[in-house]
């Protein structure tokens, strides 16, 4: 079961909860429950041993506290004591970490206290103010009212407890006694002792009463003061906001007018040397070094000379048109879309569709997977009959088409003039469409021979893709989108992984290839491998780690791209991305940097030279760059993402029912269907049903072609089964042999056509 989460620490609190503490090699990390109190942190292996087992207890005013991840922290006073901690998570952690800081600072604020008491109070800092101290001298008079209430409080529990055991006496006595003449003594004595004890009760009562009320008066001052401090900040920020967005647009008006002006009006002023205000506006830009991509170590920033700019005013100007080339590439290209007749207009007649925005929650249904397992070590995963309870309710199709979760970066790609420039937002493109892979540790559906899945985004985002199995084993898919944007994007992946016992490896075979339509621009790229750990025992997660050397065919421009595996010892970022963008030459021009699960930044080179030499002997290069711009940044997931499977928003779309796609199209799937209803018992059946189907036909078609080939060679080879809508080509630019889209697919969903789609649900 769940348990509660703590409440966030506050200054003074006692805080409580359970941690995983570090014993030995034999035994690992062991579950203790520990109580932060008085500046101490005491640690006990259950909550019952507080009362008289304490196991452990470390000083905070001497102790050092250092964080190693995002769930583990060491706290050591310096001596023998040091305690390596692990939390169940990071919000976890982060609570723990502040209660100790805070704890720490009182702890060591008192012991100063303490050691200086017998000298003078140190003097109110002048940037207090009278405010301050007015405050101050308020809030030592309340707390010297309310210690006075609390002693008032201590004193009547104890006259209480005095009275109280007399009162007890009497009564005993009066049980004893016979009757008689010191009968009316008795009663006297015991209706003292009564009225005593009622009237230091009522004392009792009425001190309470004027405590709680001071309490609740101050507690609303209090909270009143707070939530004005809260609104002042909030306000703040929001001037901060606006002052940060006024200063970006005054900088750039500012370099517009002494840069590009300048250059645009008189090109003779663009040749001259050390002088001008184009030469004081780029003193302003920050420069960067990073580390050329040779070696594997990571990048380093260190300051760069301000004066090199002067070096050369052509490279100014030529720097500050290009800063410029976004805003003014797009002003040009919207114009253009604007008047020219054939460009794509706005529909206003038809809404655009309200797509759904959650799927039913993902049941909580056990299963061993170690049963499952153990016999599959080794194997192919697409051989591997797995229930349902391991996959996604979307299939591989689905998830291909995903990659195009970020049009945009393509859209912007296709609008610039430079192809190296463009070369930055395709290989941000490429990046992205590993970030919703990040939480996603479920499988998705094989896809069936001959199944399809349309994604038609024409007036949403304005593209359409098709994706269709083209083969089965191995099992492989096609995917085709174009957009009115002016690209194109084509791909064909085959999935090879092997189970390996601890982890499992996903090595996408194919490749990736983008078009612009009005450059002409011919990109192509493979993917990385992916590897799922802790797939026996431990929490399920994923790490993309590899090389990708994206080439524009046409240019001979390349960026080679490094997602670093991740590493429990590695100083690093984790889920590391960095790349660099080399003309045909080997000349570096961008340098990209980020991570695959929430941004990348890209930066323009001005100079590169010979650093010092790496870990593993090789000459680094050091780069000279302008300050880094953000070119992608991953979407939020959607509220509630982690009971729907973490699925992306787009996601969340893609197994939506709609009407007039194709037979074959994988919204049609019935055990994906049932699955996303939670109805899994009856999707595990249906699932065995399709297979041994697709098994089946395999047989007959098999057969088929058997009685009508020449040789028998040719009647047995697996690949006999022909695609519908794609079909098998050389590309004489990238040299590889692919599946292309070949037509007739959205000509046939216009018409309602579907006679040539299989049977294969």
């Amino acid at each position: 079961m769940a348990e509660p989460k703590p409440p966030t620490p506050t200054p003074g609190d006692t805080y409580k909860g359970w941690l995983f503490k570090w014993t030995n090699y034999i035994k690992g990390y062991q579950r203790r429950w520990f109580v932060l109190s008085n500046g101490l942190l005491s640690y006990y292996r259950t909550q019952a041993e507080m009362g008289h087992t304490c196991r452990g207890t470390i000083n905070l005013a001497t102790a050092n506290i250092v964080v190693e991840d995002s769930c583990n922290f060491v706290i050591s006073n310096g001596g023998a004591q040091t305690y390596h901690l692990k939390a169940n998570s990071e919000v976890e952690r982060q609570r723990w970490i502040t209660a100790l800081e805070l704890a720490k600072a009182k702890a060591v604020h008192m012991q100063a206290e303490s050691d200086d008491s017998g000298d003078e109070c140190p003097a109110v800092p002048p940037t207090s103010g009278q405010g301050g101290g007015a405050r101050n001298s308020e809030i030592q008079s309340t707390l010297r009212t309310l210690s006075s209430k609390v002693e008032d409080l201590s004193t009547c529990n104890d006259l209480i407890v005095k009275h109280g055991s007399a009162l007890q006496r009497s009564l005993s006595e009066l049980e004893g006694i016979r009757v008689g003449g010191d009968m009316g003594e008795k009663f006297r004595q015991v209706t003292e002792r009564a009225t005593l004890f009622r009237i230091t009760s009522n004392a009792m009562i009425n001190a309470c009463r004027d405590f709680l009320s001071l309490a609740q008066t101050h507690s609303k001052r209090w909270q009143k003061a707070l939530q004005t401090e809260r609104d002042q900040r909030i306000r703040l920020e929001e001037t901060l906001e606006q002052l940060a967005k006024q200063h970006n647009h005054l900088e750039r008006a500012f370099r517009g007018a002494t840069v590009l002006a300048p250059s645009l009006s008189n090109p003779n002023l663009a040749n001259k040397g050390a002088s001008g205000k184009g030469d004081a506006s780029d003193e302003d830009e920050e420069n960067e070094f990073f580390d050329a991509m040779e070696d594997p170590a990571e990048f380093i920033t260190i300051p760069a000379d301000p004066k090199y700019h002067r070096r050369s005013g052509s490279n100014v100007s030529g720097l500050s048109s290009e800063i410029g080339m976004d805003d003014q590439s797009v002003n040009f290209d919207e114009q253009s879309l604007a008047s020219n007749p054939e460009s794509p207009q706005p529909l206003e007649l038809e809404p655009v569709r309200q797509r759904r925005t959650r799927i039913p929650d993902k049941p909580n249904y056990y299963l061993n997977l170690w049963s499952i397992m153990k016999n599959c070590i080794g194997k192919e995963l697409s051989k591997i009959p797995m229930p349902v309870n391991f996959n996604e309710p979307l299939s591989m199709l689905q998830r291909l088409s995903e990659d195009l979760e970020y049009f945009e970066l393509l859209d912007k790609g296709a609008k610039c003039q430079s192809s190296l420039e463009q070369m930055c937002y395709v290989a941000a493109f490429t990046v992205s469409s590993y970030s919703t892979t990040v939480h996603r540790t479920g499988k998705p559906f094989n896809p069936l021979l001959g199944e399809t899945f349309e994604l038609d985004r024409l007036r949403d985002c304005g593209y359409r893709s098709l994706c269709e199995q083209v083969s089965h084993h191995p099992p492989a898919a096609a995917h085709h989108a174009i957009s009115e944007k002016g690209w194109t994007l084509r791909q064909e992946i085959t999935l090879a992984s092997k189970f390996r016992g601890k982890y499992l490896s996903i090595m996408p075979l194919g490749s990736i290839q983008c078009i612009f339509d009005k450059s002409e621009n011919h990109y192509s790229w493979k993917k990385v491998t992916t590897t799922v750990h802790n797939i026996i025992v431990g929490k399920l997660w994923i790490d993309q780690s590899g090389e990708i050397d994206v080439i524009n065919h046409k240019t001979g421009d390349r960026c080679h791209l490094k997602f670093a595996p991740y590493s429990y010892f590695s100083r690093d970022v984790p889920r590391k991305v960095t790349g660099v963008v080399t003309d045909k030459d080997g000349k570096a021009h961008y340098v990209l940097s980020g991570t695959w699960d929430e941004k990348m930044e890209f930066s323009r080179i001005m100079q590169s030279s010979k650093g010092e030499n790496g870990t593993e002997g090789k000459q680094r290069t050091v780069y000279q760059t302008l300050k880094a711009k953000e070119i992608w940044r991953k979407n939020p997931l959607p509220e509630g993402a982690e009971n729907m499977y973490f699925f992306s928003s787009l996601a969340l779309t893609l197994n939506e029912s709609e009407d007039g796609v194709a037979p074959t199209d994988s919204r049609r799937r019935p055990d994906q269907r049932l699955m996303e209803d939670g109805r899994w018992d009856e999707a595990n059946a249906e699932k065995q049903r399709l297979e041994e189907k697709q098994r089946t036909t395999r047989r007959e078609r098999e057969r088929e072609a058997v009685k009508a080939a020449s040789s028998p060679e040719e009647g047995t080879h697996s690949d006999n089964y022909q695609a519908l809508w794609f079909e098998k080509i050389d590309d004489p630019v990238s040299g590889e042999t692919l599946h292309v889209y070949k037509g007739g697919y959205w000509e046939a969903k216009d018409q309602g056509s579907w006679d040539m789609c299989p049977d294969i649900f």
